[in-house]
């Protein structure tokens, strides 16, 4: 059996990285393109593309020639009342979270028309359904992303399925400032059903789900990792 290769946006750090390191246990192939690569040290069978996807344009030819999934894992959480927001924040946001994720489909799509069956995981979160309060940038850019997710999902079948993860708060590097003391810990865990906030394993277990052929019968769908916020009253 050919080895299976994966190709993750933003996989140095966060949910990225821990999705990476579930495949490397996998025997995948993994190609990472992220702005830095300290956490990627000695990780087997991975390579390493330097490129920030708001920048550079992707060179086709640093991708592997058959690609069976795709993560765009790049995210923001700028957190502010609609008197403060400004229109160039939500366009940034928008450009990282819905344009960054076509681009970066755009650059990888003819590996994985080349593959078999190929998959895509982009990420959303939790406020585009719930509505919470200071986050009309971040859930407008994500509720994109989920439009984008259905339509694709839709034009690339059956060969390539497009599914997204939507999680709420994670203790990820990019939360670092919601979660800086065991107060707002506690705080934040106790907004949720299950009464602990997110760990990276549970998103990219999910997203490791979503990437390989297990999940064969799943596209189109956001899926809720949230501790029941989305969906329960406790």
């Amino acid at each position: 059996m050919n080895q299976a290769n994966y190709v993750i946006i933003g996989g140095s750090h966060g949910i990225g990285l821990a999705i990476v390191q579930r495949l490397v246990t996998a025997g995948a192939a993994i190609t990472v393109i992220s702005r830095t690569n300290e956490q990627l040290a000695g990780l087997p069978g991975v390579t390493h593309v330097q490129a920030d996807v708001m920048k550079d344009d992707l060179d086709q030819s640093h991708l592997p020639d058959t690609i069976h999934g795709l993560a765009y894992c790049p995210g923001s959480i700028n957190l502010l009342p609609i008197r403060g927001l400004k229109p160039e924040m939500m366009m940034a946001d928008f450009e990282l979270n819905a344009v960054g994720a076509v681009k970066c489909l755009q650059a990888a799509l003819p590996a994985m028309k080349a593959a078999p069956l190929s998959s895509m995981v982009m990420f959303s979160t939790v406020a585009v359904s719930q509505g919470l309060p200071m986050h009309a940038s971040v859930a407008a850019a994500k509720g994109a992303v989920e439009g984008l997710t259905r339509s694709l999902a839709a034009e690339l079948a059956p060969k390539i399925r497009v599914n997204c993860v939507a999680p709420s708060l994670t203790d990820t590097p990019l939360a670092e400032r919601l979660l800086s003391n065991d107060q707002k810990r506690s705080v934040m865990a106790e907004r949720h059903p299950l009464k602990r906030i997110g760990t990276v394993d549970d998103i990219a277990s999910i997203s490791e789900f979503l990437l390989t052929n297990v999940s064969g019968w799943i596209t189109g769908q956001v899926i809720g990792v949230d501790g029941g916020m989305s969906t329960l009253r406790s």
